[in-house]
């Protein structure tokens, strides 16, 4: 027995298979009527947004707080600009992360606000791995 569409559109847990989402893509799944990005981050991705001094940003927070511990590869955020909620643009910008076209606010490989008018970063869901290919989000 499945929940039905309206369930979860209200918010029930959904899971989602990694397993065909290649290192350096990005895929969007909806969650309670939300985008959520998932990015198979690159080696690259990773060791840019690790670089970056924490103190040095807008909304001071480590790459590895942003992600579940041993899974550093993939990112889970919610795909909604911190200025005004628009929807950036995955893999665009200075930063190899989102860029939202509307008022130029970007974003890092991290989900962090580096550059533009968004005052915090892109929020990380609730979210568990369920085993190395699948998580649940909610």
């Amino acid at each position: 027995m499945n929940p039905d569409a309206s369930t979860i559109a209200a918010g029930a847990p959904i899971e989602v298979d990694l397993s065909p989402v290649a290192e350096g893509q990005d895929i969007k799944v909806f969650w309670r009527g939300k985008p959520i990005y998932i990015s198979h981050r690159t080696k690259k991705q990773i060791d840019e947004a690790r670089a970056v001094p924490v103190a040095s940003l807008p909304d001071p927070q480590s790459d590895e707080a942003r992600v579940k511990s041993g899974h550093d590869q993939w990112l889970v955020v919610i795909g909604i600009c911190t200025h005004l909620g628009c929807i950036p643009i995955a893999h665009e910008g200075n930063y190899d992360g989102f860029f939202c076209p509307c008022h130029g606010s970007q974003y890092d490989s991290s989900g962090r606000i580096r550059q533009g008018p968004a005052p915090a970063n892109l929020p990380v869901p609730p979210y568990t791995f369920v085993s190395d290919t699948k998580i649940q989000i909610g």
